[in-house]
């Protein structure tokens, strides 16, 4: 990528880490700088892999999820306060966010497997060993202890959104004033706005219905999108599908929703409360959304459409 001084060009660069790919493009005039602030980016995404791992048996998530039923694990003050904020979600949810939904995920086939449909009892069964509320933090000694045998922690509500947001911190404090940041084509920031483009970083909206068909259409200017579908991971059985965006409270995958989008300021933000508000519907979604929100709301409803919440 040469350029020649003071010329604007662009850097697209992409890496896998925690599970997805994560790409970034970056416009700048010093490709050489631009790269390595790539790189310094991705290492970030490489550092939280290393704690937010539930594939990686060393992980600090992957410690706390094998020895915190049997004594209290010391987490770096880091995994600590991710923990505190993903709690008061929960709490903000009723619930229907929660990171210790590991165990239905595993149940359902979530996890490494094409999708499972499990008993009545068995469902009972893992219901018993979630439950934000299980979980002992703390504040003093930095640690974190589960009430229940069988708990596990599963970052997969959260962990994209804030890698996204802690990589467009590197960039930020790097110099870099046009920027795209997304966290498997789901959770996206963009900072500034593109050269040819002043209203900002242009992401299309897939319909839920038909990925040919496009819901809506977003710029993104020092704002993030998250998505959250039934179509992203799913199985059919007995003529039902089953989508991966699990209601804690139940047991079950969620229903009534096809897709949530929401344009917000954070992407930690945009990625935790697209599942409450697919979990919940848009009555409540409508009474609870932040001001601060933008929210597309796709109801599972024949012959309705995507709209803009109000």
């Amino acid at each position: 990528m040469a350029a020649a001084k003071g010329q604007i060009v662009k850097l697209e660069r992409s890496a896998s880490a925690m599970g997805t790919l994560y790409t970034i493009d970056i416009y700048g005039s010093d490709p050489a700088r631009m790269q390595a602030v790539a790189e310094e980016a991705f290492e970030e995404a490489y550092r939280l892999d290393q704690m937010l791992s539930n594939y990686i048996a060393d992980s600090e998530l992957s410690r706390v999820n094998r020895f915190a039923y049997e004594r209290p694990v010391s987490v770096s003050n880091e995994f600590f306060q991710l923990l505190e904020t993903c709690f008061n979600y929960s709490r903000q949810s009723e619930g229907s966010f929660d990171i210790t939904v590991g165990p239905l995920m595993k149940l359902w086939g979530f996890y490494k497997g094409t999708g499972h449909l499990p008993h009545r009892a068995e469902v009972r069964a893992a219901l018993g060993q979630i439950g934000y509320r299980n979980v002992e933090l703390d504040a003093n000694a930095h640690t974190v202890r589960f009430r229940e045998a069988g708990m596990s922690l599963d970052p997969g509500g959260v962990g994209k959104g804030y890698a996204v947001d802690k990589m467009i911190a590197i960039l930020r404090a790097d110099g870099v004033s046009s920027a795209l940041v997304s966290g498997g084509g789901s959770s996206i920031y963009g900072i500034g706005s593109p050269p040819d483009e002043p209203r900002g970083w242009y992401v299309r909206v897939r319909d839920p219905r038909d990925e040919r068909k496009t819901a809506a259409e977003v710029y993104l200017k020092d704002n993030s999108i998250s998505t959250s579908g039934n179509y992203e991971k799913f199985f059919r059985a007995e003529g039902k599908l089953y989508s991966h965006i699990m209601d804690p409270r139940t047991g079950y995958p969620a229903e009534g929703t096809l897709s949530v989008s929401i344009v917000s300021p954070r992407t930690l933000d945009s990625e935790v409360w697209a599942k409450p508000y697919y979990i919940l519907g848009r009555a409540w979604t409508l009474q609870h959304k932040s001001k601060d929100f933008r929210v597309l709301y796709c109801e599972d409803v024949p012959g309705t459409a995507c709209a803009w919440l109000p």
